[in-house]
């Protein structure tokens, strides 16, 4: 065998190695970061005890907060529920109040069927009518109320709640619609 070949198979084997092992590295690179430790409802601000750091490989096509901006959330409200177990992200919590200035919060209890999409998500716009109801006239038009979805719960299989953001104007309407059965919701733009 000539020395130049062995030389050359030597290269060859040692650079083989040397790829080898980068490939490994750089798959096996973790990197450290925010995962949520315990159930945050929405609207709740994130304290420390409700994150966890966690050490995570790979992670390509993945957005979660680096352990080292724990500052950046730590005070901001959640903006779904937070489930524990799961990376955080910054599209899940805000600093922006999730009620606008002359807004309240209701919640709507209604049935499975009585939802417009099998899941709504925060800032999804509905549309709320009111029903003539039994003895109602049915020809007559219905008045019309817009909200905003801040999160939906199921908490038996045949009850669905509907947390919504409204005018405060609206509210009482709203409510004495509702506790008559009289209430309709329309999805109008999902988020």
């Amino acid at each position: 065998m000539r020395p130049g070949l062995l030389g050359l198979a030597v290269l060859l084997i040692a650079l083989g190695g040397l790829g080898s092992a980068f490939a490994v590295t750089s798959v096996r690179a973790t990197g450290a970061y925010l995962a949520v430790a315990r159930t945050v409802p929405v609207g709740t601000a994130l304290s420390a005890d409700d994150l966890v750091t966690v050490q995570v490989a790979g992670g390509q096509g993945l957005d979660p907060v680096p352990a080292d901006r724990i500052g950046e959330v730590l005070g901001k409200r959640a903006l779904v529920t937070l489930v524990p177990g799961t990376l955080l992200t910054m599209a899940q919590v805000t600093d922006k109040p999730l009620l606008e200035p002359g807004q309240q919060q209701i919640s709507l209890g209604l049935a499975p069927s009585e939802v417009p999409a099998k899941r709504l998500r925060p800032g999804d716009r509905v549309l709320l009518l009111s029903t003539p109801g039994r003895n109602g006239d049915p020809d007559a038009p219905p008045t019309r109320f817009q909200a905003t979805v801040i999160d939906m719960a199921t908490p038996t299989n045949n009850s669905v709640v509907l947390y919504l953001a409204l005018a405060a104007r609206d509210v009482p309407a709203v409510v004495a619609l509702a506790s008559s059965d009289r209430l309709a919701v329309v999805l109008n733009a999902a988020a």
